[in-house]
């Protein structure tokens, strides 16, 4: 994550799951669906990543889970069925923290199947999703609550950021783009030019 071309790197991972999986992107909404909730740091990634995709100028009735409208462990399964209702065959990427070992944390990975929200900090939830993208915040194996509420919010900002551009790059054939979306990456490309 701290590779100046890490949003660039996780944008192709993600252009390869659509064109695999979304060969014809008329037929088949891309939705987002990022879980988590702003009451807690680490578990903050999902809502901050879909505020910055609503941001980057992604429509945001395809983005399910911001600081505003958070989607969390209470109304997962009901914002699963909300969506499922409002769009025919959705292609959705769901967007969630992770917990991991010390030396993993800010990874960020892009995998294809379903997300199975909650098992880091042992809750049974729906899976959600055809493709997800997980990042580690923090490490895992003991008092996971405790550890959530004591991640930097300062890591969990810069992975959102990363993979509210990847995302919304890779997703640029699929959604069209917009002036906004292009003003934005392109404010983005030189936030990560500038020293730290």
């Amino acid at each position: 994550m701290d590779d100046p071309d890490a949003p660039a790197v996780l944008a192709e991972s993600l252009r390869s799951i659509f064109l695999r999986d979304v060969p014809d992107p008329a037929r088949r909404p891309l939705l987002f669906f990022c879980i988590g909730t702003d009451r807690s740091t680490g578990d903050s990634l999902g809502p901050l990543t879909g505020t910055r995709l609503v941001s980057l100028g992604i429509d945001s009735s395809r983005v399910w889970g911001t600081l505003d409208s958070p989607v969390h462990a209470a109304n997962l399964q009901e914002s699963i069925n909300r969506a499922l209702a409002a769009f025919a065959n959705p292609y959705i990427v769901a967007v969630d923290a992770c917990l991991g070992r010390l030396e993993s944390v800010g990874t960020i990975t892009a995998t294809r199947g379903p997300l199975r929200p909650g098992t880091g900090v042992s809750k049974t939830l729906p899976q959600v999703g055809h493709a997800h993208i997980t990042g580690i915040v923090n490490v895992g194996g003991y008092m996971e609550y405790m550890v959530l509420q004591n991640t930097r919010l300062h890591l969990v900002m810069r992975m959102a950021e990363v993979i509210g551009c990847a995302l919304a790059s890779a997703a640029r054939e699929l959604l069209g783009v917009s002036p906004a979306l292009e003003m934005a990456q392109r404010v983005a490309a030189t936030r990560w030019d500038s020293p730290t």
